[in-house]
């Protein structure tokens, strides 16, 4: 085998070996100013979803807190018959912003485009801003409200127009986490001169 097949077959391999993309998550998810100074591509995405929907950076950051702390290809855990034989994932929430597969297609279609991809930010984020301002637009629920986007969010506008999430107090406490949560970015990212 000469010299430079091998070479080749080895960048290959290397090349398949790392997957494409940094998926972990910031050191420092309780600073908003750390976050942004680590991963200042997420600062970006975010500005644009905020130029574009309305939705605050510090919203569209407490979301995806909550959904993914930021790792780029999260997934829902397995589902296991007997313990020992996987059935598939609990969803098909998928990436930075948790988006189902239908969900995610609905906003290919009505505004992302079919190249966008869940695990990478900038699509992710205008993901969030295209559903959040739906929700703003039909369930009056202001862009600045991270609880109520969120419990919107979570549980579908059909849900939260049917306070399916009353049902859930521990829902409810999530919620309230994620509006604290943006509450503190928010402030922090005033410190750190956004």
């Amino acid at each position: 085998m000469s010299r430079f097949l091998r070479a080749a077959l080895v960048l290959v391999f290397l090349a398949s070996c790392g997957g494409g993309g940094n998926f972990s998550a910031p050191r420092e998810l309780d600073n908003a100013c750390a976050i942004t100074r680590e991963r200042p591509q997420y600062l970006r995405a975010m500005r644009a979803t905020e130029r574009k929907w309305g939705v605050p950076v510090h919203v569209q950051m407490a979301v995806i807190h909550q959904e993914s702390k930021f790792i780029g290809n999260a997934q829902t855990p397995h589902r296991w018959a007997l313990g020992v034989i996987p059935m598939g994932r609990q969803s098909t929430a998928y990436g930075y912003s948790q988006a189902l597969n239908g969900t995610w297609e609905e906003y290919q279609k009505s505004s992302g485009g079919r190249r966008s991809k869940r695990d990478r930010i900038a699509d992710a984020t205008d993901f969030m801003g295209w559903y959040m301002d739906e929700s703003s637009r039909k369930l009056g629920i202001s862009k600045s409200d991270a609880q109520a986007q969120y419990l919107a969010y979570h549980e579908g506008r059909t849900g939260y127009a049917k306070q399916s999430y009353l049902a859930k107090p521990w829902l409810v406490e999530v919620a309230a986490k994620v509006g604290s949560r943006s509450q503190m970015y928010q402030a922090q990212l005033m410190g750190c001169g956004r």
